[in-house]
């Protein structure tokens, strides 16, 4: 049985906070107690505040305030002599390197928190900083290696009732099945983490797990209407609670979705839309992917194929550098479909050209 979803990064004076409160909230607040804090001398109440600083500061996207708070929060708990408000911040700094495209600092971040956690004795952190490194592993393709990570979780936060923690691994595992073509089980984990969310009221799970339904219904069924339905919903939580980075990846698979159901010149707007977004955030995995569907709409509608095969060539190099196996797969696959499609409109060119180098050999 699962109680009410809570936000264990809103702390000290600030856990009267909501899981779904506004970000824009969280960080006045956040910055109230913090500034009230510093004025007093009270670390260990600096260091929690700031944690909820650099949160929303990070959720927001404004990833320059957020690597400043993340780190004053660390000063601060260290001054205090507080080893699990130092796991806390270190595990808000390996998010924002993930959500930067740094993996490998958001890994060495990540498993110091966990260590830190550890050593602090909060097991909530420990948790949130593996889960953290399992995300990581996700997001980069390394699927075998981190699925049994996401499912010990699962696990552990199933036994402890822990709603918004049992979402996070039931969407997580879910997008392995979905990345790895199983999207009936796919399907069954997004909906089972989207009734505990709507139960628990965890909005911002809930609006994840509503676009993972929508990329199944889109890609397996080619159900376009019901996929953009769902994402509409997921849409209003997030511009409620201000949720940026959400709203900016439910813009591109509201992409992906009209991508797939042909309608090519709505696609391309909407990837452009996303691609703003994930620039303005300095999120490049995000804006990689954003420019990888409108380069394919662009193409679909008319674009040279030079200028394609030049952009998805140079997209090859971006994702290859960040590290994000998955996606550079999907750019092989673009390539090829695009390929294909070359050689169907101009069969006997092709064919000539075929001819000639076997004659070579």
């Amino acid at each position: 049985m699962y109680g009410k979803a809570f936000a264990p990064e809103y702390q000290g004076a600030l856990t009267t906070l909501s899981v779904n409160s506004s970000l824009t909230d969280v960080l006045a607040a956040g910055t109230e107690q913090l500034q009230a804090a510093e004025r007093t001398g009270q670390h260990g109440e600096a260091a929690r505040s700031g944690l909820a600083v650099a949160e929303a500061h990070r959720r927001l996207g404004q990833v320059g305030d957020a690597d400043r708070a993340w780190k004053a929060s660390y000063r601060a708990a260290r001054e205090a002599g507080d080893t699990a408000a130092m796991a806390w911040a270190l595990w808000s700094g390996g998010t924002l390197a993930r959500q930067r495209g740094a993996f490998p600092l958001a890994r060495r971040l990540l498993q110091l928190a966990a260590d830190f956690g550890e050593r602090g004795g909060d097991i909530v952190v420990r948790g949130y900083s593996l889960a953290g490194l399992a995300e990581t592993g996700r997001i980069q393709g390394d699927y075998e290696a981190v699925r049994r990570l996401h499912e010990q979780l699962l696990a552990e936060a199933r036994r402890r009732g822990e709603a918004r923690h049992t979402v996070w691994a039931l969407e997580g595992i879910a997008q392995i099945h979905r990345n790895t073509g199983s999207y009936d089980t796919a399907y069954a984990l997004f909906e089972e983490a989207a009734e505990i969310a709507a139960r628990a009221d965890d909005r911002r799970g809930h609006a994840w797990a509503l676009r993972g339904l929508a990329d199944i219904v889109s890609v397996r069924d080619g159900d376009a209407e019901r996929a953009l339905a769902l994402l509409s919903e997921a849409e209003t939580t997030c511009r409620a609670m201000k949720l940026s980075s959400a709203l900016a990846y439910n813009h591109k698979m509201r992409g992906n979705v009209l991508y797939r159901a042909g309608r090519y010149a709505e696609a391309r707007d909407l990837y452009e839309q996303a691609l703003a977004e994930f620039r303005a955030m300095s999120e490049p995995r995000g804006e990689a992917l954003s420019r990888l569907g409108l380069a394919k709409s662009r193409a679909r509608l008319g674009r040279d194929r030079a200028e394609t095969a030049a952009e998805l060539a140079e997209l090859a190099g971006v994702l290859e550098r960040i590290g994000l196996r998955h996606a550079r797969e999907m750019v092989a696959r673009a390539q090829e479909e695009f390929c294909a499609m070359e050689d169907a409109e101009n069969p006997a060119e092709h064919a000539e050209v075929g001819a000639g180098a076997v004659s070579v050999r």
